[in-house]
């Protein structure tokens, strides 16, 4: 039950960042939109006063329509995500009127050190856990069945005694009596029992064993994604400074009046790419923050 409660609260996590990706990469598509238009509208009017041909506008064109697709592919992403939130969260009935809130920032580098201790708030780890100390408990009965417990008083009225009646009695017999107890052997059968139980118990402690190890291997492969992507951000965040660098340049010979309007917002477009870029590696690295916490069972302190 609370594996299922964290693999559920994992799903939803996912989700719900992936459409804030989205909502976020929907704006900056917008923005990038915004300043296609004001290029064609320059364009327009340069051919109109036949300073420009018709020729020079069409590749701006069809970027334009690249973009609007584009929209159309994150608005749709967008309303499907919002279909697996509503059924996960059991919200068929109403909306869920999600709201764009800011990405969490990128975390530079992960802590130093990820406790082996982190892995028991795995469900999947505790309820192994506790099938092997299950079986141990098994191991203990079938050896304390060695030294049945028996009122001897049970057996006055018997003329002859076999060794079955003993095991008969002592099952019937549930009660401790205080004294001391002697083993009675069953030739096998209590031994069958134990060989039973350790088997048993063998194969829940390899269960576990295997499950600690694959639970260390998820941890591996999530940290290093996680440590990947945050590189990536890094590298991605320096390619947009730079990028905002040309536009600041654009800007400043727009206000000298050496360049026109339209100068500044081809130069934002490039920038713009840059930061949707940067949005979806954001996502990515979000997503295996995600798997990562889900893999130690809760998360970590920094």
């Amino acid at each position: 039950r609370e594996q299922t409660r964290q693999l559920l609260a994992g799903s939803v996590a996912r989700l719900y960042w992936e459409w804030q990706t989205q909502a976020a990469l929907n704006t900056v598509l917008q923005q990038i939109e915004k300043e296609q238009n004001t290029i064609i509208a320059t364009d327009r009017q340069l051919y109109q006063n036949g300073i420009t041909s018709s020729v020079e506008g069409v590749e701006t064109d069809i970027n334009a329509s690249k973009t609007r697709q584009q929209l159309n592919d994150v608005a749709g992403k967008m309303k499907i995500i919002e279909a697996r939130l509503n059924a996960l969260t059991n919200h068929q009935t109403k909306s869920l009127k999600l709201k764009p809130v800011a990405l969490p920032k990128v975390a530079s580098q992960l802590p130093d050190e990820l406790g082996y201790s982190l892995l028991a708030r795995r469900a999947d780890l505790q309820a192994a856990y506790w099938y092997v100390e299950s079986s141990l408990s098994t191991i203990d009965a079938a050896k304390a069945a060695f030294y049945p417990d028996i009122n001897l008083m049970a057996f006055l009225q018997q003329d002859a005694l076999h060794l079955s009646d003993l095991f008969r009695h002592s099952a019937q017999q549930m009660g401790v009596t205080a004294g001391l107890t002697l083993p009675i052997f069953d030739s096998g059968r209590l031994n069958a029992n134990l060989d039973i139980a350790k088997a048993e118990s063998n194969l829940s402690i390899a269960s576990y064993n295997k499950a600690v190890v694959e639970a260390v291997n998820d941890v591996a492969r999530a940290a290093s994604q996680v440590q990947t992507l945050a590189e990536k951000n890094q590298h991605q965040a320096q390619i947009e400074r730079d990028a905002l660098r040309v536009v600041g340049l654009a800007q400043a010979r727009f206000n000298a009046g050496l360049i026109a309007g339209s100068r500044v917002s081809e130069a934002r477009i490039p920038a713009l790419r840059e930061r949707a870029n940067g949005l979806l590696l954001q996502g990515q690295w979000l997503d295996a923050s995600i798997q990562l916490t889900g893999a130690l069972g809760g998360g970590y302190k920094r």
